[in-house]
C-alpha cells in the first residue's frame, strides 16, 4: 500500500528544499496589477450556456450565471431555499482553453434543490491539474454568493475527482468555512497519486528489463509493446482470459498492493487500466504537473512487493522529485499538501477497482487524519465498480444524505474500515454501500465483481 505521507521523504530532502525555497522566493516575479475578473484570463474562454431552471414543488428555481474571478459560474437557488449553500468542485479537464462550469452530477442537483440547499460551481479560472486555481475560485464564488443574494448560514463542499484534491486542501486552507465535505472518487493522497503512476512504469520496466526512464518520444510505440509482449499483456482484456505469464503477474500484484492492497476486484481492474498507466506517464510537451506528472513523483523510499521473480526493489531505477519546492511546500501550489487536518464532517466515496485515483488515495488520507487525532471526522465508502468515479444516484444520494444529516444532527454515520487490511481484503468489502440494482442492471464494470 501506498504509504500514509512523506514525512521522512521530507526529512530526507529538507537541506535540498530550503535552499530551493530561499532561490525560488527571492526570484519571484512582482504581483499583477489587479482587475475586476469579468474576463478570462488571456487564451481562454467560458462556455456557460443557459442552464434550464428545475421546477421544484411547483415552484421554478433561480438560475444565476456570469464571470467571476475570471472563472465561469452558475448558482441555483430553490424557492424555498434552506439557507445552506453547496459548492460544487469538478474534476480535471485536460489542458483545454474552454473553461465550463457544471451542476452538481448523479442527480444529485435535483436532490439538493428538492432539499432545499442553493447550490454553485466555478469553472475555475484555468484548466490543468491546478489544485490552487480550484480552492480559490471555489472561495471566491462562495463569498460571491454571500454578498449578492443572502450570506448562508451553512457552505457544504462536494465534488469529484481533482475536485477531492480541491475539498480535501480547501478544508484546511479555510478551517472554519465549510461545514462538511463530500469528496468522490477524489485525490485525497496528493503527491502520492503521481507516486502511484512512476511506480507502475518503473516497476514495469524493472520486471521487463526494458529501462525507459524519463519516457522518451516513442515510448508508447516502441517501450511498452516491447514490455507487454514480456509480461503478457497485450491481450489481457477484461473479463477475459488471464493471458499474463509470471513476470505479469508479478506488475500485476505490485500494483495492487501500490493500489490499496488485495481487495475484490482487484485482478480484474487490472485488465480494465493496465494500458492507461502506461500513458499517464507521457508529456505532451507542456510543463505543468498534469502534463508531466514526474516533476513531482518519487519511488525513492518505496519497497515494492512481491519482490519475485523479479528483484525489484534491487534492480529499479530510483527517481527523486524534480520540483523539491513543490514537493514539499506546505503553502497552496498548483498540487498542494493535504496535511490530513480536517475540521468538519468528511464523508467520501471510492470505487475499489479505480487505478486512475486509486483507492489508495483513502487509506492515505484515513492514515494522515488518524496522525492529526481527527479519524472521529472522517468516513469512507468503498463501492464494488472499476472505473473512476463510477457511481450510481443511489450511492451518490445516500452518501450525501448521510453527510447533511450528521453535519445538522452530530450522530456520524457508517463506513468502511479502509486502513484495515483485513477488511479490505474480504470479499464483501464494498456490499454495504454499493447499490446492487447497478449490479443487476450489469451497468458500467459491476460485474466485474461476484454479487453481494
Amino acid at each position: 500500500m501506498l504509504t500514509s505521507s512523506t514525512r521522512l521523504l521530507r526529512r530526507l530532502l529538507a537541506a535540498g528544499a530550503a535552499l530551493t525555497l530561499t532561490v525560488g522566493l527571492a526570484g519571484a516575479a512582482p504581483a499583477l496589477a489587479a482587475d475586476d475578473g469579468s474576463q478570462p484570463l488571456p487564451g481562454y474562454t467560458i462556455s456557460n450556456p443557459p442552464l434550464a431552471p428545475l421546477v421544484i414543488d411547483g415552484a421554478a428555481t433561480t438560475v444565476r450565471q456570469g464571470v467571476h474571478a475570471h472563472a465561469g459560474y452558475i448558482i441555483e437557488t430553490p424557492a424555498k431555499w434552506n439557507g445552506d449553500l453547496v459548492m460544487w468542485a469538478h474534476g480535471y479537464r485536460g489542458q483545454g482553453t474552454v473553461l465550463a462550469p457544471e451542476p452538481p452530477g448523479y442527480d444529485l442537483r435535483q436532490r439538493m434543490l428538492a432539499q432545499g440547499y442553493a447550490w454553485a460551481s466555478s469553472s475555475y479560472d484555468r484548466n490543468g491539474y491546478d489544485i490552487r486555481s480550484g480552492v480559490l475560485g471555489t472561495r471566491a464564488l462562495a463569498d460571491l454568493f454571500a454578498g449578492t443574494v443572502k450570506r448562508p448560514k451553512r457552505v457544504l463542499i462536494a465534488g469529484v475527482s481533482m475536485g477531492g484534491h480541491i475539498i480535501g486542501r480547501s478544508l484546511e486552507q479555510y478551517p472554519g468555512y465549510y461545514d462538511g465535505a463530500l469528496p468522490m472518487c477524489g485525490v485525497l493522497g496528493d503527491h502520492e497519486l503521481f507516486d502511484f503512476f512512476l511506480d507502475y512504469n518503473l516497476a514495469a520496466q524493472a520486471i521487463a528489463g526494458v529501462r525507459a526512464y524519463p519516457t522518451p518520444d516513442d515510448y508508447l510505440t516502441n517501450a511498452v509493446p516491447r514490455i507487454q509482449a514480456a509480461l503478457g499483456l497485450a491481450e489481457l482484456k477484461p473479463g477475459g482470459p488471464d493471458t499474463t505469464n509470471d513476470l505479469g503477474k508479478q506488475l500485476r500484484a505490485i500494483t495492487v498492493e501500490r493500489s490499496g492492497g488485495p481487495r475484490p476486484g482487484a485482478d480484474a481492474a487490472f485488465a480494465v487500466w493496465k494500458d492507461f498507466l502506461f500513458s499517464i506517464t507521457t508529456t505532451d510537451g507542456g510543463d505543468s504537473p498534469a502534463q508531466r506528472p514526474g516533476q513531482l513523483a518519487t519511488n525513492l523510499l518505496t519497497r515494492y512487493s512481491p519482490n519475485s521473480p523479479v528483484n525489484v526493489n534491487a534492480t529499479v531505477q530510483r527517481v527523486a522529485p524534480e520540483n523539491v519546492r513543490q514537493r514539499l511546500s506546505p503553502t497552496l501550489t498548483e498540487v498542494p499538501r493535504i496535511s490530513g487536518r480536517p475540521t468538519v464532517p468528511v464523508l467520501s466515496l471510492h470505487d475499489l477497482g479505480d487505478l486512475f485515483v486509486p483507492f489508495s488515495m483513502e487509506q492515505a488520507y484515513a492514515r494522515d487524519v488518524a496522525w492529526h487525532g481527527r479519524s472521529r471526522l472522517v468516513v469512507q465508502r468503498a463501492i464494488r465498480a472499476a472505473q473512476h468515479c463510477e457511481f450510481s444516484p443511489a450511492e451518490a444520494g445516500a452518501a450525501w444524505d448521510d453527510l447533511v444529516s450528521w453535519v445538522r444532527t452530530g450522530k456520524r454515520p457508517a463506513g468502511d474500515a479502509v486502513t484495515d487490511r483485513k477488511a479490505v481484503s474480504a470479499p464483501d468489502l464494498g456490499c454495504r454501500f454499493s447499490d446492487p440494482a447497478a449490479w443487476a442492471a450489469g451497468s458500467g464494470t459491476r460485474r466485474l465483481y461476484a454479487p453481494c
